[in-house]
């Protein structure tokens, strides 16, 4: 591609990643395609099981909390039996559960498949995340996580919008397109032979290193870094509890509204994500962090004086440049301090810490809409993502950590 193209491809800073990541790309492009069953499980337990909005709601912290209580469990296992085969065992028992959500009607069953579902979902991310981290060379790995959180808003940008269509319809299609397409991305690793090598030798580099393989439970910096993600990533999560039922119910929009600002979220990501974070790979791992949770604190908070479409749309964009900077930043400092025998002990740990705001978020979130109004929520967002992109902003850089060679040129 000549210079001058390059210029307008913003995907340009990815052609140097090894092939073996494109086929994670697809696998994960193919899943996300799929991705509407969360979106709308607030939506789909009030309207078609007829649960009040706070059961709803905690539906999503039941599902945040089985998240949290395995996430370290997983990322340990991810080490042991490998990271690819981690993945393949959640994308092909997630698909079937997500087939038989809908046959869950009473309050007990929707509970089990909740948990059955999170189970199986979220033992994808400390695996895939893994495996990243394992595929690419330090100076590479900021452009993989991109390229991961590329093919994820490439699916995001039709998944959400479809299901919006789908649920004006039937809310049990939403379950059966995320389950089909969850075994589809199954069967593409299964089939193209996915394997990765790396993995397997990272406990004997780890242990020739002597002291690095500090485990993450022991890390302060991994702990602080934890400590402050909880709060944003619960602020975050609204998009998926709170911010539906003030959007469909108390604003009077349309589903299908709903779902396009999905589709208004991945495209901006879709385009600008990398260049952005190819623009600010110089910057510390503090400045990158602070700056997005900034953002995504301004963007939530801003929803508390917002009553028209264009108005929430415009939200969307402030807390979308947010989750442009701070998400590949945060796994990109997991990463960087992981010792190579822990990749998925650490991945799994900070998986852990989006259980726990999964689990707190959503459900506090559909609470305090439903007691106090709109106005005292995303205003309380925007205090609890500022002072947490504060604490970021404070927090020392791992002394190994590396600049990215683009950021050289």
């Amino acid at each position: 591609m000549s210079p001058a193209l390059s210029r307008f491809n913003p995907w340009s800073g990815l052609g140097d990643l090894p092939k073996t990541i494109w086929i994670h790309f697809a696998a994960t492009l193919v899943n996300r395609l799929g991705t509407m069953a969360i979106p709308f499980l607030v939506l789909y337990l009030t309207q078609e099981r007829g649960f009040d909005p706070e059961h709803a709601g905690l539906m999503l912290g039941v599902y945040g909390g089985t998240s949290l209580v395995v996430s370290p469990f997983l990322g340990k296992m991810a080490d042991r039996i490998g990271h690819v085969r981690l993945m393949k065992l959640s994308l092909l028992t997630s698909g079937f559960v997500l087939l038989s959500y809908p046959f869950a009607r009473t309050p007990a069953q929707v509970t089990v498949a909740t948990i059955l579902f999170a189970l199986t979902a979220e033992a994808f991310r400390p695996a895939s995340l893994s495996v990243l981290t394992d595929l690419a060379p330090p100076e590479q790995r900021k452009a993989a996580f991109a390229a991961n959180r590329l093919a994820i808003n490439l699916g995001m940008s039709v998944g959400p919008a479809v299901g919006g269509y789908l649920a004006e319809t039937s809310f049990p299609a939403v379950f059966r397109v995320d389950g089909a397409t969850t075994l589809l991305a199954w069967t593409l690793l299964t089939i193209t032979g996915f394997k990765v090598v790396e993995h397997a030798a990272a406990g004997t580099a780890g242990a020739a290193r002597g002291g690095e393989s500090l485990p993450g439970y022991k890390n302060p910096l991994l702990i602080t870094f934890l400590a402050a993600c909880v709060p944003l990533a619960a602020v975050f999560f609204q998009h998926e509890g709170a911010l539906p039922l003030d959007v469909v119910r108390d604003l009077g929009m349309k589903e299908s509204f709903f779902g396009w600002m999905f589709t208004i979220n991945t495209i901006l990501i879709v385009l600008f994500e990398v260049r952005l974070n190819l623009a600010t790979s110089h910057w510390s791992h503090g400045r990158s962090l602070a700056t997005g949770g900034l953002f995504l604190a301004v963007g939530f908070g801003a929803m508390a004086f917002t009553t028209s479409a264009q108005g929430v749309a415009l939200t969307v964009v402030v807390w979308t440049i947010g989750e442009m900077i701070l998400l590949p930043s945060m796994s990109n400092f997991v990463a960087d301090i992981a010792p190579a025998d822990r990749r998925g002990e650490y991945m799994g740990l900070y998986s852990m810490s989006w259980g726990i705001a999964f689990a707190i978020g959503p459900w506090l979130g559909t609470l305090v809409l439903e007691r106090y109004g709109r106005i005292v929520l995303w205003s309380g967002c925007f205090v609890a993502a500022a002072l947490a992109a504060a604490a970021l902003a404070r927090l020392p850089s791992p002394s190994h950590a590396r600049v990215p060679e683009g950021a050289k040129s």
